[in-house]
Parts: C-alpha cells; structure tokens; sequence
C-alpha cells in the first residue's frame, strides 16, 4: 500500500521548490487525524467533491440556464473543466497538482441559481443586510453551513485550500482574505486557479456562444486571438459554415494557444524573481503567476467582445430579467412570511444565531436553478400544488 508518509516524500523528491508540500500544511481549525493513504490536500479535494453544494452545480447556470439545452456549460461542468485546467498547469510546473485540484473544485460552490446575474440580485435584496457575493458565500460554505461531521461544523478545511479561496481572484471575484495574511499572495497552486478558472470561461463561453449561434463569426474574425488560432490551423479568419468539427479545433488550439502561454511566462516569472521557496512566493506580495502582457490584451478585447455580444444578447438578458422577478419575489415573500421556509430553515432563525435575512440569503442562494424556478410557480402559481 502507498502511504501518506510515501506520498509526502513522493511529493519532497519531485515537486518543484515553489510547490507547495503536503506535510508543511498549516493544518486544519480543528485538529484531526489525517488519512493513512491520502496527503491532507487529496483529503480536502475529496470532502468537496462529497458535498451537497458540489452536487447543486449541476443544476446552476453558467452563462445558460439548464433548459436551454443539454450541451451548454453549467456551473459543475465548468467547475470540472477549471480543475482539469489546474491540474495541466500545476504539473507542467512542478507544484501540487491536489492542492490546485482542491481549490479549483471548491472555487464556485458559493454561486447562487442563475450565475452572476442571480449573484448581483442577491447582493441588492441583502444590500443592507451585509450584502451578498460569492466568493464570501463559498467560505461560509466550506467553514459552517456544510453540516456532515459531529465534531466541527464546515469542512474543517486546511489552511491553503481556505487561503486559496479567499484569494481566488479573477475579474468576478471580490477579494476580502482578512484573516489569511492579506498582505502576502496567496501560494502558487492558488494562482494557477485563477488562470485556470478564467481559461475555462474564456474559452468555454467562446464555444457556447458559438454553438448557440448567438456570436458571428464575421465579428470574431476582426479579433487578434482568433486570427492567431486560424493562423495557426491554417484556417481563413472568416468562415461561412462552422461545423461542430471546425468549432471543436477551433477551441482546442485555443485553450492550448492559453495553457502555453501562461506556462511559460509564469516560469519565466519564477526564474527572473529567484523564486526558491513557497515563502518567495507568498513574500512578493502579488501574483507571480499569469498570461504574458500581449495575451492578456488578446484576452481583455475577446472578454469585451463576449460581454457586448453574448453576455448582453437577447435570449441570456431575457433570462436574467426573468431571474431578477423570480429571486426578488422569493425573497420578498420569505422575509414577508418566514413560515413558508423549510422547518430547519425556520429552525435557523428561530435559533437566533443568525439575521433572519441572512438565513434566508443562505436558503437562496444554495437554489439549483430548477428549485427556484419550482419554488417561484409553487408560491405564486394558484395551480400548483405547494
């Protein structure tokens, strides 16, 4: 059998100086003993995966909500895909593939029903309640409602996955790492989460954009990363008729255009700082880690292209405005009337531990997409059944 010990010096002889090692773990908030055959960080991956806000994401929206169709991205998927990501990255690197992994899969748990746009309702309904966002919303998660171990509520995390999360950041997340030495960057394997994660939307919004036949090929032609993949095909910058073929190469060599990318400048980075440690790494103070200058450009004109011509486009507007009517309604009707919660929820509040708005902010929030939407036609529909 392969021990933890075994894993650990498996981990002290290949991975690189930078890379975080399993044994040098912060440890956990509440002292427990470790798996015989699993380091701390595979541990943590696993707790995540066996959650039920893991579980929720299948049923959450990325960009489209899930009746939409069957092969768009939902919130599990493109969870998966950032692990994937992070893992690729990690190990052409040298650091901890299962602490990147751990990070990765528990970034997004704290997403409400209907993506950002469910996200940017929320934080208005709770506006004077503490507000709402997600990252914050993971944490709570992870550290207290998740409810599956007589000795300590949460997932009684270590330090670095936690670390990793509060310092997830990315251009929609809200970085508040209080309590996780703020002043200091978080480890590398927390870095290579963010790029994966912005890879993964990046490219994966491209495709279902493409696929839903809402973003024009003629406009991507005019764009720089797009004309660098067909140069690199062989491929004219315009084409009439995009097969599912043509669309699937198309973001195959541009998620592996990105990966390159950001492998190579950010080993650059560590060899031009004299990185030799985990500590280098943290004491730089910013991220080391990231996509050369020139691919961040090609990056910021396709986001501002996605965000004009798919973010914004009738049918994705359609649905948020629906998800504004059937959040806010909720919302209302539960502050209104709390008794019309689920009896623990109402227990929640009962208890006094937490603002009843809180309470429900949480309830809400931990929705598929599904379960709201039955929700909304349960309360406000005289002809479902309650």
């Amino acid at each position: 059998m392969i021990s933890r010990t075994m894993l650990e010096e498996r981990e002290r002889r290949f991975l690189s100086p930078w890379g975080m090692k399993s044994a040098d773990t912060r440890g956990r908030v509440y002292p427990e003993d470790e798996a015989e055959y699993r380091t701390p960080y595979q541990k943590d991956r696993d707790r995540i995966v066996h959650t039920t806000a893991f579980r929720r994401l299948a049923y959450k929206t990325q960009v489209f909500v899930y009746h939409e169709g069957d092969h768009y991205r939902n919130r599990l998927t493109h969870t998966m895909e950032v692990a994937q990501l992070g893992r690729t990255l990690a190990r052409a690197l040298g650091a901890n593939e299962e602490l990147t992994e751990a990070i990765c899969l528990a970034h997004d748990l704290g997403h409400p029903p209907f993506g950002h746009t469910g996200e940017h309702i929320l934080n208005m309904l709770m506006a004077h309640h503490g507000g709402f966002d997600h990252q914050r919303q993971t944490m709570r998660i992870v550290e207290k409602l998740e409810r599956r171990y007589p000795d300590f509520p949460g997932l009684n995390l270590t330090y670095e996955v936690r670390e990793g999360l509060v310092k997830h950041d990315t251009d929609y997340d809200v970085i508040n790492a209080e309590g996780y030495e703020p002043e200091l960057a978080g480890t590398l394997e927390c870095q290579l989460a963010n790029i994966a994660d912005e890879l993964a939307w990046n490219t994966s919004d491209l495709d279902d954009g493409l696929y839903a036949g809402i973003l024009d090929v003629a406009d991507l032609a005019e764009q720089p990363l797009w004309q660098r993949v067909m140069d690199s095909l062989g491929l004219p910058y315009y084409l009439p008729k995009l097969d599912s073929l043509t669309r699937a190469r198309i973001i195959r060599r541009l998620v592996g255009i990105e990966m390159t990318d950001a492998v190579e400048y950010t080993y650059a980075q560590l060899i031009e700082h004299n990185i030799q440690s985990v500590e280098d790494v943290r004491i730089l103070g910013r991220n080391i880690a990231g996509f050369s200058p020139e691919m961040r450009e090609a990056n910021a004109v396709q986001k501002r292209y996605l965000y004009e011509h798919f973010y914004l486009s009738y049918r994705v507007m359609r649905m948020a405005t629906k998800a504004e009517m059937i959040l806010s309604r909720l919302f209302e009707a539960y502050v209104r009337e709390p008794r019309m919660l689920p009896p623990d929820t109402q227990r929640k509040i009962e208890q006094g531990d937490e603002e009843m708005h809180r309470v429900i902010c949480d309830y809400m929030a931990g929705m598929t997409d599904r379960y709201a939407i039955q929700e909304y036609n349960r309360l406000f529909d005289p002809k479902q059944r309650v």
